[in-house]
């Protein structure tokens, strides 16, 4: 589920739509976490349902450390990516801020912690924009966004957080805030390559909803509209 102080909007022609904060969320924020309405689909399933679904699969969901494509039933499915992403995840099944996010700014996610299967051509706009989002930047870049994270772990506590309810193991989280040697690493996300999904389209753009081709999709590729 994503966070409450938020909302789907239309950001332009090359992106589509986007997730943007209706309030600030401060850095800390759990923004996003799975839940029960998230629909998880196996390899197989995604195999069984044969091509009339796959460009929707493609676009709305993303890769979990399982290997199942993972369709969120909200508005998360729009988050797009950027290069200097507002959100990340630890080895928890959340998001958090990792700095506050003014109203009227894209929630976004950096997409190469979403277990891409092809490239896609990045338009984020970030000076250091990377250009070419590659599946393999999960294993250059793990430890700048573990740093990431951790840096601001601890205020999980000091911030009031809607999404509370939702998180699964919760005394973990919470030991993990006092010491955040604990938070678990993204790599936790990663599945094993014996488990990955069939290689998906690769498409050209800055966003997609939660695209792993993520959730590309839309955790790359390409708008939703």
């Amino acid at each position: 589920m994503i966070h409450p102080y938020t909302e789907l909007r239309f950001i332009n022609d090359t992106i589509g739509f986007g997730v943007v904060a209706t309030a600030l969320i401060p850095r800390g924020t759990i923004t996003w976490t799975r839940d029960p309405l998230d629909r998880a689909i196996s390899p197989e399933e995604v195999l069984a349902l044969g091509p009339l679904f796959r460009a929707e699969i493609d676009k709305f969901t993303f890769i979990d450390g399982a290997g199942a494509r993972v369709l969120c039933w909200d508005i998360a499915k729009y988050v797009n990516h950027s290069c200097e992403p507002t959100c990340l995840a630890p080895g928890f099944d959340f998001e958090i801020a990792v700095r506050d996010i003014a109203p009227g700014e894209q929630l976004c996610d950096d997409y190469g912690t979403l277990n891409l299967l092809e490239p896609f051509g990045c338009a984020c706009g970030w000076a250091e924009c990377r250009r070419i989002i590659r599946p393999d930047d999960r294993l250059r870049l793990a430890d700048a966004w573990d740093d990431l994270v951790r840096a601001v772990f601890p205020t999980i506590g000091r911030v009031d957080q809607p999404l509370w309810p939702l998180v699964a193991r919760r005394t973990e989280v919470e030991a993990a805030v006092l010491d955040a040697t604990r938070v678990p690493s993204c790599r936790a996300h990663f599945p094993m390559a014996a488990a990955a999904p069939p290689p998906v389209r690769a498409e050209s753009a800055s966003n997609g909803a939660r695209a792993t081709s993520r959730r590309v999709s839309r955790r790359p590729g390409s708008s939703p509209a």
